[in-house]
């Protein structure tokens, strides 16, 4: 976690840098005089939108910080490892509950959070299904507190995708008023006397698209992502206690095949009657 700190600290204050070498660049550029003044790419795409573009570079910043916090989040090392699986399939193929419970009490992940609230519940005095029923209550109950926390960074990524073409709207807005406030004025359509407010109504516009452009699609994945995740802890802490059903009920199910004849054998017969029905 520090060593990811420690990188967008580093990435953020090299940006700040060069933001700030750029926008030295442009103010030193337009001080020279109206014959040689020239515009950076920044004056063009983001100082001439004026004010509003504060809170949409903000946003902008925000929602990737957002993006590549939920990817560190959504990880499956973080919810079901493979090897947590297999060690805890492997204890409850054994009956070895508790065995499982404490393995999973000392995992941080999901998987093991999961397994340690739900496993609990078992009832071994009810052997054909072992309280199955309430396991998956608890499941249950364990996913729904849950969820919410997990979505938490992945909703307020939606939230910034919804907010920016409305702070893109209110510079449009914003803009055309300035634009009719200079007809206003001058009397006259003089494009140069616009361009400064045509300037602000589109660019606030064109960033406020682009942030939402890239935040909603990143909801969506993000989400079937964690649903993803849920979805494989649940259907493996099922197979953990499918697992040791089967194992204690192996006996029974055995004892409905009559003594001598195994599964192939009793299918040879079959076989063998169909042939002699048909000769």
């Amino acid at each position: 976690m520090k060593n990811m700190i420690s990188r967008f600290a580093v990435r953020a204050f090299t940006f700040g840098m060069l933001a700030a070498a750029t926008i030295a660049s442009s103010a030193w550029a337009q001080e020279e005089g109206p014959k040689v003044m020239k515009k950076t790419m920044l004056d063009t795409w983001v100082i001439d939108g004026g004010p509003t573009m504060i809170p949409l570079v903000l946003l902008l910043g925000f929602v990737i910080f957002l993006i590549v916090y939920c990817y560190q989040l959504l990880k499956d090392e973080k919810f079901c490892p493979e090897a947590l699986r297999t060690q805890l399939i492997a204890f409850m193929g054994e009956c070895r509950v508790q065995s499982a419970i404490k393995l999973a009490t000392e995992s941080p992940t999901y998987l093991g959070r999961l397994v340690a609230y739900a496993l609990p519940n078992i009832d071994a005095n009810r052997t054909e299904d072992l309280g199955k029923d309430s396991i998956e209550d608890a499941i249950a109950d364990f996913t729904a507190n849950e969820r919410p926390q997990t979505m938490k960074y992945v909703d307020i990524l939606a939230l910034a995708g919804s907010i920016a073409p409305s702070i893109g709207l209110f510079g449009t807005v914003q803009g055309m008023i300035g634009a009719f406030a200079t007809l206003a004025t001058t009397g006259q359509a003089d494009p140069s006397d616009l361009a400064g407010d045509i300037s602000v109504a589109l660019l606030t516009t064109f960033w406020g698209l682009i942030i939402s452009i890239i935040a909603i699609p990143a909801f969506f994945l993000f989400k079937k992502k964690a649903q993803a995740l849920e979805a494989a802890c649940v259907n493996a802490v099922e197979e953990m206690v499918n697992t040791s059903i089967n194992v204690i009920n192996a006996e029974a199910q055995l004892a409905r095949i009559p003594e001598g004849l195994d599964v192939e054998g009793e299918e040879g017969a079959i076989e063998g009657g169909v042939e002699e029905v048909q000769a």
